[in-house]
């Protein structure tokens, strides 16, 4: 059976340090560590530290191969985003790392597909990046869950989604900058709550902006099982319907209606939660996730499915063809 992780991230073992080229702070760079580590610096302090299995290309495809998955559909790691840095900084660091994942794809065809990095302060320059990027080969890209602050239904993205519609790229909704992320630090909880949260937020500014009405061929992807949206679901739903005068102001469509109009991964590492969310969203919806290789990820390569009794229509799904209708690809892409 083939099989495609829909969500994981790599970088460059070799970059520039970009708050010195740039003259100021905000930016990540990597600095060596004990063998086999790098240590991720920002603004000269200790970031977190990392495995060569963040930028190794054939470390990472024979640890995919021991798990019997052929494809890892690769992006940065969110906090290389840069949006808040200049416009034409952020650009500057997009290109360096869509060359890196670009190559990657060229050298390793049948076994990674890339998505890009734009500079989403600036969405006019935004557009120009996805542009060069589509011409290099990547397949789609990855935005934040917010902007600076700005959630992704704000009438200023309409132009860039136009863009993924016309060049046929998907989209991936990475939390990030997590919303009261300096008021709970403890107990790691701007990952364990924020990041559901953040996508959960995603996922409503965008349904509730009516952009997946304006943009009827954008091929979305919510990371992380979709955080929050779906389990509270009812609660949003109920929300719509109650409050419509301050919910439903840009659209009238219940929130529900959208169920199976775009994708999530399937990083839920709770087979109860994956079973709502198939009988929410349909295993054509649900793509195998893990978040590789980080450890809050699924690093058992989905495993977990495979043991929960699923037809093997839904698991061929959920292992690759949810992955490729998603990213608009062939099986015969990997042959």
């Amino acid at each position: 059976m083939l099989k495609i992780d829909s969500h994981t991230h790599i970088l460059p073992r070799v970059m520039p340090k970009w708050s010195e080229k740039f003259g100021y702070d905000g930016f990540v760079h990597l600095e060596d560590s004990r063998p086999g580590f790098a240590n991720m610096m920002k603004d000269g302090a200790f970031f977190r530290e990392i495995g060569s299995n963040c930028w190794d290309a054939e470390e990472r495809i024979e640890a995919y191969a021991h798990a019997g998955v052929q494809v890892q559909v690769v992006c940065t790691i969110p906090v290389m985003f840069a949006y808040g840095a200049k416009a034409r900084d952020a650009a500057d660091l997009s290109r360096f790392l869509n060359t890196h994942i670009a190559g990657l794809v060229q050298d390793h065809p049948r076994h990674y597909v890339g998505l890009c990095s734009v500079p989403m302060q600036d969405p006019d320059l935004a557009i120009l990046v996805l542009e060069e990027a589509h011409a290099m080969g990547h397949r789609g890209v990855q935005v934040g869950s917010n902007i600076q602050g700005v959630n992704l239904g704000d009438p200023r993205f309409n132009d860039f989604y136009a863009a993924c519609e016309r060049l046929d790229m998907s989209l991936f909704i990475h939390p990030w900058d997590m919303m009261g992320k300096e008021d709970m630090e403890k107990y790691w909880l701007p990952w364990l709550v924020g990041m559901p949260a953040e996508t959960s937020r995603a996922a409503c500014s965008m349904i509730f902006a009516g952009v997946l009405d304006r943009h009827p061929k954008l091929r979305v992807l919510f990371s992380h099982a979709g955080g929050a949206f779906l389990p509270t679901l009812g609660r949003i739903e109920h929300g719509h319907r109650c409050r419509p005068d301050l919910v439903a102001i840009d659209n009238a469509k219940a929130p529900s209606e959208y169920l199976g109009k775009f994708w999530v991964d399937s990083i839920t590492h709770d087979p109860r939660l994956l079973r709502y969310i198939l009988e929410m969203q349909g295993s054509s919806r649900i793509c195998m996730g893990t978040d590789y290789p980080f450890p809050l990820g699924d690093l058992e390569f989905g495993q977990f499915m495979e043991k929960m009794s699923l037809v093997t229509e839904d698991l061929e799904q959920l292992f690759a063809g949810a992955v490729l209708s998603w990213l608009g690809m062939e099986a015969s892409a990997f042959d």
